[in-house]
Parts: structure tokens; C-alpha cells; sequence
């Protein structure tokens, strides 16, 4: 497994590759891996000759400075996984190196797809997000690209960006990976509290109550009825459910058997954030 830090050193080692058209995945990862991301990059494994597996926690993507500073960082021991994986590169550049000292994300225009949920409590996030992607697209030029089906929402704005930017790249989504008890993998789930982990898998008990209501009832009844059941829980805190159209993000009233719909939520354990979503 190479690791290569500098951008003039992961361009050499991919020359070559090119060159000789051989296929190309990327996998971008803000470290702390978990099984979702060991699936992503299997994924990319069986369909690229090379796989780059980027870790780099990118500033411009975090509304407020203290979830930046607290998100995990455990390089040494992500490379370690990567290693017993046969990941062939990993790409950990510095701030420095991408943003030339100037951390200030671009604007995009996401034609809607950010305007609600994370977009809509996350101020500048999808900036943030498209101005690294962007980045890392632009350095690694790859065949297909991987993300997980947990954050959907940036899934379908990186399919946006690379289509609006006429990038040949392929933008895959793979599915949510999750513990025995429901959470869905994050790596923010390890800086739960013992009690709010304990806690956390009602996130996902609240989605599959959402999916089995949605056949035979209006979305505002089951978004009231969800949103009781947060008031009533001690530890847990609603901050939105959404259901909405799987393609557009537009919110959906009821089923609509020709078009595929999805359950969206957002819920803070005290001060971590937790992010889940089930295809309806």
C-alpha cells in the first residue's frame, strides 16, 4: 500500500495509469473508517484496476468550527485497516496543500437539491462538500467515484456537480451499513456517550415505523407522530424528519406508487449529530 501526501507525488503515480487507460476509482473518506467504508472501497476494488482512498477532514464543510476540531482523527489507525484491505493507494493531503491557505469553500448552484435538510440546517455545507469533491476529482481524474447512501442527499449533489461540470465520472452509491442494533454506521457514533449510544438505535426504530405507516397514511400525521415520540424520549432530540422524492428532494404528501420515495431525519444526542435515512 503506498500513502502519498503531496498532490505532485499522487499525480506521478497515477500518470502512468492513465496512460495506459487503466480504470480508476476513488473513494473519499474524511477518516474514522468503519465497515461502510471497507464496503465502498470492495465496491470500487471490483470495478477499477486501482482504487484511491482519500482522508482528509475538510474544514469548509462544517457550519460550526467545534464539530471541525472534534471530529475524530485516527489516521494511524485507519491506515492500518486500509493496509489489511489491499488498499493500493491513499491520498492524505494537508489544508495547506489544498486550499493554498485560503480555506473559503466556492458557490455552487445545486438547482434545489440543497435547499432542504442538511442544506437547509447546515449553512454553506454543500459548498463545502462540492468545493473538496471538486478538488478531488480534479487531482485524481477517476473512472467512478463512491459514496455511501447514509448522507443521500450529498450523494445525489455530487451526481449534480459531476454532471453540471461534464466530468466522465461515474457517481455510485452503496448501501447503508449498520450495526446489529439498527444504528447506522458513522464515524461520529464513537464519540457517543455509553448512555446516548445505548440510545442512538431509536433513530432507526423511528425510520422503519415511518416506512410502515407511509402506505396508509399522510406524511404530516406520521411526522407528527414522530415528532412526539422525540419530545418524549430523554435523550434523544428531533431536528427534522422529511420524506420526499428520492430523484428531486421534493417533499412527498403521500405514497406514490410510480415514483421511489425516501425518510429522511436528523437527531442530536446531545451535542452529536446523528443522520439516518430508508428507502420507502
Amino acid at each position: 500500500m503506498k500513502v502519498v501526501k503531496d498532490i505532485q507525488e499522487l499525480q506521478s503515480v497515477l500518470s502512468p495509469l492513465k496512460s495506459s487507460n487503466k480504470r480508476i476509482g476513488l473513494v473519499p473518506t474524511m477518516g474514522a473508517l468503519h465497515r461502510g467504508h471497507l464496503s465502498l472501497i470492495e465496491r470500487s476494488k471490483l470495478d477499477n484496476e486501482l482504487t484511491v482512498v482519500s482522508i482528509f477532514i475538510n474544514p469548509t464543510q462544517f457550519d460550526k468550527r467545534e464539530d471541525f476540531l472534534k471530529y475524530p482523527q485516527t489516521l494511524a489507525a485507519d491506515l492500518t485497516v486500509l493496509e489489511k484491505t489491499n488498499c493500493e493507494l491513499v491520498f492524505t493531503p494537508n489544508s495547506e496543500g489544498l486550499y493554498k491557505g485560503n480555506e473559503v469553500a466556492e458557490n455552487f448552484d445545486f438547482e434545489g437539491l440543497d435547499a432542504s435538510m442538511e442544506g437547509l440546517f447546515r449553512k454553506n455545507h454543500f459548498n463545502g462538500v462540492g468545493t473538496i469533491v471538486r478538488k478531488l476529482f480534479d487531482l485524481v481524474q477517476p473512472d467512478n467515484a463512491y459514496f455511501g447512501e447514509k448522507d443521500f442527499q450529498q450523494y445525489l449533489i455530487i451526481k449534480k456537480l459531476a454532471a453540471q461540470s461534464n466530468l466522465p465520472i461515474e457517481i455510485h452509491s452503496c448501501p447503508i451499513y449498520r450495526e446489529e442494533d439498527g444504528l447506522a454506521m458513522s464515524s461520529r457514533n464513537s464519540r457517543l456517550s455509553p448512555a446516548h449510544r445505548k440510545a442512538a438505535p431509536f433513530v432507526y426504530k423511528m425510520l422503519q415505523e415511518v416506512k410502515s405507516r407511509f402506505a396508509n397514511r399522510p406524511v404530516s400525521e406520521i411526522k407528527s407522530w414522530v415528532a412526539e415520540q422525540f419530545l418524549a424520549h430523554p435523550l434523544l432530540d428531533l431536528e427534522y424528519l422529511e420524506v420526499a422524492d428520492e430523484n428531486t428532494l421534493e417533499p412527498v404528501e403521500i405514497q406514490r406508487n410510480d415514483k421511489k420515495q425516501r425518510a429522511f431525519i436528523a437527531v442530536f444526542a446531545q451535542n452529536i449529530r446523528l443522520i439516518d435515512n430508508i428507502d420507502l
